[in-house]
């Protein structure tokens, strides 16, 4: 939508702004969080809907402009409850929120109206924000089929990345990053089990934030794997992934891995320092750029280039054995507790005639095949329902060998044998082109390791690379979310690296 007349000067100014700008201005009185939702409602029927549009949006709140109304009573009234008041926030459609049916993409609970928010849907409220909406994704986070199609969902159609509508958006947050990028809402929240947010993100030109797993909690979003799962901000930003982060961090006894995040949260507003990479010992993950085309190592040379410039010292990394076998220890620990974490899910569904088990998921698309599998089937769900009990011993000791492998004699190690306070690479090449129904035409990505170990991992936009955007990320230990967010503001000070759509 072209800013004009009728959209009105101000709201055409704060296309692609920060959560700053936008608070500034809304406190300042030049516009609202009333006009701003509604600006971002019209918006994506615009350039969203439609034949030729980007599909990220799957349902918007019916209650988002009463929402929004109400928080600019109050900030007239002198309360301004949070850091995010007024601020039209998007939702992974995995995660629940109450006034909408939280489908993960499927015909199969696109009646599932729990009239639940998860916990960190709660604490964005809490702080303010106007929840937007509900953003399409991969179906079942990408977890379904092999050949699944990042972004396309039966209930949502195909996501399009708005740099190139044949490029893929990424997934399974292809909604939440195609949607921020294109400035159909100010930030989103992703999921990831292993680059779900950070993949989009870095496609999408954004900055995407995987907290070390057990910093957000899980509490009422639809489960792949209790070992990697995670919710996490997807901005254009870096300042606004702290502050999203700073909102939603902390405990919930509702989820057990959360249980140490109270000892570790913090304001992550406060890390950030823009001379952050002065004398910092990063490593460089060589290992993870097999996969680059020419282009890519040129932009990834510049990058480098330009840590050192800002006083990084950098360390380079050039093997790191046996991630062939992190890969297969991976699958086989998100197969088995795909099994079991779906049907402790879906048993807490209230009402009738949702599916409960992985099975009534899998007969339920048979049924519905022509609508559910036009494109792909579902061979991860059966591998992950024909393991008997047998596979209890093979489970445990794939889940503490990959663990081993990906934290403590992996990121761990590399971090104490140089010296360093975290690790770099490309996030993952340019977006690919679409091939519905063959699969992702994935080059590779740097995702695995901290996915796997449970460590945080930020994605930073960093350039473009045959007129797509790429991403840089940083990687560290647990909990290490303030040093990766200061590293990410200082390189993101450097020059302009993301460029909109």
């Amino acid at each position: 939508m072209p800013c004009t007349l009728i959209i009105g000067a101000v709201l055409c100014g704060l296309l692609n702004s920060d959560i700053e700008t936008i608070t500034t201005a809304m406190a300042r009185g030049d516009t609202s969080s009333e006009e701003l939702t509604q600006f971002y409602i019209d918006r994506a029927e615009a350039i969203d809907s439609g034949e030729q549009g980007l599909h990220c949006i799957l349902a918007h709140n019916p209650n988002a402009i009463a929402d929004a109304s109400r928080l600019d009573a109050q900030r007239a009234s002198g309360s301004v409850i949070g850091p995010l008041h007024g601020v039209p926030i998007l939702i992974k459609d995995n995660i629940e929120t109450r006034e909408l049916p939280t489908t993960a993409g499927s015909l199969a609970l696109v009646n599932n109206r729990t009239g639940r928010d998860a916990t960190v849907v709660q604490r964005l409220r809490d702080a303010g924000a106007v929840i937007l909406g509900k953003a399409n994704l991969s179906e079942w986070a990408n977890i379904r089929s092999p050949k699944s199609s990042s972004g396309w969902s039966a209930v949502g159609g195909l996501t399009r990345n708005p740099y190139n509508r044949d490029r893929s958006a990424c997934g399974s947050s292809s909604g939440s990053g195609a949607a921020v990028a294109a400035d159909l809402v100010t930030a989103a929240i992703g999921t990831e089990t292993d680059g779900s947010v950070t993949c989009p993100a870095a496609m999408n030109g954004l900055v995407g934030l995987k907290p070390t797993v057990g910093l957000l909690p899980r509490t009422h979003i639809v489960p792949i794997s209790h070992s990697q799962d995670t919710a996490g901000p997807m901005t254009r930003t870096v300042k606004d992934a702290a502050i999203m982060l700073t909102v939603m961090a902390g405990s919930d006894p509702l989820d057990a891995a959360s249980a140490s995040a109270d000892l570790h949260k913090m304001d992550y507003t406060i890390a950030l320092d823009s001379n952050a990479l002065k004398n910092s010992r990063i490593g460089v993950l060589w290992f993870h750029t097999d996969w680059c085309s020419p282009e890519q190592l040129t932009a990834f040379e510049q990058q480098l280039e330009a840590l050192r410039k800002a006083g990084a010292v950098l360390v380079d990394i050039r093997e790191f054995p046996g991630m062939d076998t992190i890969y297969t220890d991976e699958m086989a620990v998100l197969l088995h507790e795909l099994r079991s974490d779906m049907a402790a899910y879906l048993s807490s569904l209230p009402g009738e005639g949702h599916p409960r088990t992985l099975k009534d998921i899998i007969a339920f698309n048979r049924t519905h095949a022509d609508r559910e599998m036009p494109h792909f089937g579902q061979e991860f769900f059966e591998m992950a329902v024909s393991a008997d009990a047998a596979s209890e011993s093979e489970y445990i000791e794939a889940l503490a060998r990959a663990r081993a492998a990906a934290g403590p004699n992996g990121i761990d190690r590399l971090l104490a044998e140089h010296n360093l306070t975290a690790l770099i690479a490309p996030t993952t090449g340019p977006a690919f082109e679409i091939t519905l129904g063959e699969g992702d035409a994935f080059a590779g990505g740097s995702t695995t390791l901290p996915a796997v170990a449970g460590y945080p991992h930020l994605t930073v936009p960093a350039g473009m690379v045959d007129g797509l955007p790429v991403g840089l990320s940083f990687i560290g230990p647990a909990w290490s979310e303030a040093h990766l967010l200061a590293l990410g503001y200082a390189f993101e000070q450097l020059k302009q690296w993301r460029i909109t759509p």
